[in-house]
């Protein structure tokens, strides 16, 4: 049994399913067709016992017979047409019409002749071997030419082929119609299978075509809402997401290789004046080589920065984040604070920040919140005012810049995405990106907006509370 299972599980599923489907039709069919044999062979066995009860032979006939039996007659009686007849006495002695085999007397026939019951029914098999079915009623002789008074048993005899040859036509029809509906319900299976399958097929290919190619433009045709269209659907998504995935990483790429190549080229170019007057022996004058030196470390820590950025977006959009912990919001915010101030000494910073605890990545929501406040330090005037908040889980960073035109707030969480002001300014364009994503991540939201005023921008950040941690023993 496990060898055959062993098997089956070999075979193309098409196959499996035409054999399940054949095997289930010819379970079904030899159920049906033994029930109807059985049934059919119930109905002719009453059939023919409701006749040998109904047949009547005359008086005369079975007087006539007996005393031919007896000797009180020479003459010799005609066969009974369609059933056997004969007479069996008390003393179990059978008369049979001549030309026909005797029947043997049973128990049940005796019972009848010795009024012990009223008649018998049963088979038996005659001297010449033909199956017989036997109906036994008493007769009562009143005597006759050389003949006694006395009680008879009357045997109607029919022969058993009147049921077994219409049961024998009937077993060959059904083997027969059997055969026919397994042969045709296994070819119906196997077009079925291949026709319900043929979606999988495609799939398959179409599988097989994007590994071979790596064409993710691929789509199979959705017909339905049945299992293998929901199924088509699923690969399509999947195609869809890789096909974007593909495509933000090549334009990662790119916008990565156009943003470095502007810090590279001008650090190339320091560099190689620097070392031209070391080969040359030409000494650059102090200041400009003091010039020199700074733009280098200036275009390092702008490469640094870069690299940072690239790294932290390196991570799938989806990728789960780091530990999330309860953390306090308030906290962070006056770290984040601290560092802006060491960025911007000419500025002054203001911050009203009440108690609000969130669950979020610790670093990764510090490092957002910088950013936030490094996009306002960047863009504040010399002298400027930085204005923080955090009220009810919303934490506002205002700046006194320049703001941000309405028509560009739709680009500004784009990677690496600068506004033409802000192009000559130090930055790679994907702070604001990798805040957006840490703020999604931990559940909130953050919304850039033109400041009361029409002077400055203002930046929200809204994440949904926590439960105050216990205090620490």
């Amino acid at each position: 049994m496990t060898g055959l299972l062993r098997r089956l599980r070999t075979l193309p599923l098409r196959s499996r399913l035409a054999l399940l489907v054949a095997t289930a039709v010819a379970v079904a069919v030899a159920a049906v067709a033994t029930a109807c044999w059985f049934v059919t062979r119930q109905q002719l066995e009453q059939q023919l016992d409701t006749s040998l009860r109904s047949s009547k032979v005359d008086q005369p006939y079975l007087m006539n017979l007996y005393a031919y039996c007896k000797g009180g007659t020479s003459q010799e009686p005609p066969p009974f047409t369609g059933v056997t007849v004969q007479l069996i006495d008390s003393q179990g002695t059978v008369c049979v019409a001549p030309g026909t085999s005797k029947l043997p007397v049973s128990d049940e026939d005796l019972e009848v002749t010795d009024q012990d019951r009223p008649y018998a029914l049963h088979s038996a098999t005659a001297e010449n071997g033909t199956d017989m079915r036997v109906f036994t009623s008493r007769l009562e002789v009143r005597g006759g030419p050389g003949a006694e008074s006395g009680s008879l048993a009357v045997s109607i005899a029919r022969p058993m082929s009147e049921v077994t040859a219409p049961l024998s036509t009937l077993a060959w029809v059904l083997v027969l119609v059997a055969g026919i509906g397994v042969v045709g319900a296994g070819a119906a299976g196997l077009w079925i299978a291949r026709t319900g399958l043929r979606p999988v097929d495609d799939l398959a290919h179409a599988v097989a075509h994007v590994a071979e190619t790596e064409d993710l433009t691929v789509r199979i045709p959705v017909e339905g809402e049945d299992e293998i269209a929901r199924l088509s659907r699923s690969f399509n998504s999947m195609t869809s997401s890789l096909a974007t995935s593909r495509d933000r990483q090549s334009q990662l790429i790119a916008d990565a290789g156009h943003e470095l190549r502007t810090p590279l080229t001008s650090l190339r170019t320091n560099i190689e004046l620097l070392a031209r007057s070391d080969e040359t022996g030409r000494a650059i004058p102090p200041d400009d080589r003091k010039a020199l030196m700074s733009s280098v470390k200036a275009q390092m820590t702008e490469l640094a920065a870069l690299i940072g950025d690239l790294q932290e977006l390196s991570r799938p959009d989806a990728a789960e984040p780091g530990p999330l912990q309860v953390v306090a919001l308030h906290d962070i915010t006056r770290a984040a604070l601290q560092r802006a101030r060491l960025r911007g000494p000419e500025l002054t910073f203001t911050a009203e920040l009440a108690p609000w605890y969130v669950r979020a990545e610790p670093a990764a929501l510090e490092r957002a919140v910088v950013n936030v406040l490094d996009n306002a330090v960047k863009f504040s005037p010399s002298g400027g005012t930085i204005e923080v908040a955090l009220h009810r889980g919303e934490l506002t960073v205002r700046d006194h810049g320049p703001g941000i035109p309405a028509e560009e707030l739709p680009h500004v969480f784009e990677r690496f995405w600068r506004s033409p002001s802000a192009r000559q300014l130090p930055g790679s364009g994907l702070g604001l990106s990798i805040v957006a994503r840490t703020v999604q991540q931990a559940g909130g939201e953050i919304i850039l907006s033109p400041a009361s005023g029409g002077e400055g921008t203002v930046a929200s950040i809204r994440l949904p509370g926590a439960p105050q941690p216990p205090p620490e023993l």
